[in-house]
Parts: C-alpha cells; sequence; structure tokens
C-alpha cells in the first residue's frame, strides 16, 4: 500500500455511548461521497488509516470510527479478548452516530453512506446495515465474523458485496454461503458474495499472523472500491 499524502485527521465526534474518537481521510478534491471503515478485532490500527487513506486517493471521505477507545491488540489472544468485551449493541450504537457525524460533514457529498469492514468490522458492517437501513447503501463486508454479525437481515436495503475465504477458519466458507443466502432471501436486496482461495484476513497487508495474500488483495479491494463508486451518491 503506498504511502499516504492526502488531507487526514484524528476526529471526535458524538454518539449515543458518548463522545466517539476516530479518523478519517478526505481527498484532495476536498469532497466526496462518504464511507464508514469498521475496524478488524486488532483495532483501529495503521492498517485500518491506511484503508481510509487508499479510499480518500479514489474520491471518498472516509470515516474509520474507533471501537476501542484507542486500544490496540498485540496478538490474536489480546484481540479475542478486547472484541468479546465489545457489546454489540454498544458498538452498533457508536457506529450509527459515525454514520450521522459523516452525513452531517460539509465535505460529504452523498445522502447515503458506504460501509466496508474487516473481521470483526465485516461482522459489523451487516449489524450498521441492518440497523441504519436507507442511511447505508453499500455494505461491503470481508470475512465478517464476531458479535456484531446479526442474527436477522430482515431490515437490510442497501446493495451487499461480501469477499470471503475458502481456507478461513474462523468462519467456513459453508457457513459464508448461507449467510449470503439468508441476506438475499430475508432483505430481498441485491447481494453478491465473492470467495477467495485465500485464508483469514488475506487483505490485511500488516496481519502478524501472515495471512496476507496479495493477489487476491488487489482483486477484492477493486471490486470493493467499485461497488462503493456505483452505489454511494
Amino acid at each position: 500500500m503506498t504511502e499516504a499524502t492526502l488531507p487526514h485527521q484524528n476526529v471526535t465526534f458524538e454518539s449515543t455511548e458518548g463522545e466517539a474518537h476516530g479518523y478519517i481521510a478526505v481527498p484532495e478534491s476536498g469532497e466526496g461521497p462518504g464511507v464508514i471503515v469498521i475496524q478488524e478485532w486488532w483495532g483501529l490500527t495503521d492498517h485500518m488509516k491506511d484503508v481510509c487513506d487508499r479510499l480518500a486517493d479514489q474520491g471518498f471521505v472516509a470515516l474509520a470510527p474507533d471501537l476501542y477507545g484507542g486500544s490496540i491488540a498485540h496478538d490474536g489472544e489480546e484481540a479475542v479478548e478486547m472484541m468479546s468485551k465489545l457489546p454489540a449493541e454498544e458498538g452498533a450504537r457508536l457506529l450509527l452516530g459515525s454514520v450521522d457525524y459523516l452525513l452531517s460533514r460539509d465535505e460529504v457529498t452523498s445522502s447515503t453512506v458506504g460501509a466496508i469492514g474487516f473481521c470483526m468490522g465485516g461482522g459489523f458492517v451487516l449489524s450498521l446495515a441492518a440497523q441504519a437501513r436507507d442511511k447505508v447503501s453499500a455494505a461491503v463486508p470481508f470475512y465478517g465474523v464476531g458479535q456484531g454479525v446479526p442474527d436477522s437481515f430482515k431490515t437490510i436495503t442497501a446493495k451487499v458485496q461480501g469477499h470471503y475465504a475458502e481456507q478461513d477458519g474462523f468462519f467456513p466458507v459453508e457457513e459464508a454461503r448461507k449467510q449470503e443466502a439468508q441476506i438475499r432471501e430475508e432483505s430481498g436486496a441485491e447481494v453478491q458474495y465473492f470467495y477467495y482461495d485465500a485464508p483469514h484476513a488475506f487483505h490485511n497487508d500488516e496481519n502478524p499472523q501472515g495471512n496476507y495474500r496479495e493477489e487476491e488483495a488487489n482483486l477484492a479491494w477493486s471490486r470493493a472500491v467499485q461497488f462503493l463508486k456505483d452505489n454511494v451518491s
């Protein structure tokens, strides 16, 4: 991934959970459609900030809310513990506040937002789409797992593009295929899942577990960016 050269900053905003924090990246044009970026179980890491910067490079105003309040996990055991201590309802409410905050910013030209998330964040993408309804027009979960995954997808109105791994030890591909069918059946939304010959977290080039797969990551990213461009306005 390239070094960020775009305007970016840490921000503070109000949510139903009180004062929340995050990282925002704005394109060189100074404006663009809004996208929420939802962190992996590691926290709001440099990699997640880089995802925001890359989206800004594609013309989006990208906001990554900090679901852990500044904490970063350094190994898998710590990440599991931190994820388990984040109540799904609390995370969902904070994300709802981040949608309202992003839409209120002068730089955001869209009337809806997109949402993209990875690992735990991929689960929360689906939760956010289900709760924010027509405020989210495009939902992009990457190998979504964790307590953020909702039981029901009936209230999702966003188009959904999923990116899942065929060698995922956290979320077996068979379960991902069932989820794809469930979203399509319950929501009636347009749903397309892509499956990659790769392990969990294949998109993260800074993953300490070494699961990054460059070819699959680049393909998934190009698909996701085009999907957001087509559906967030």
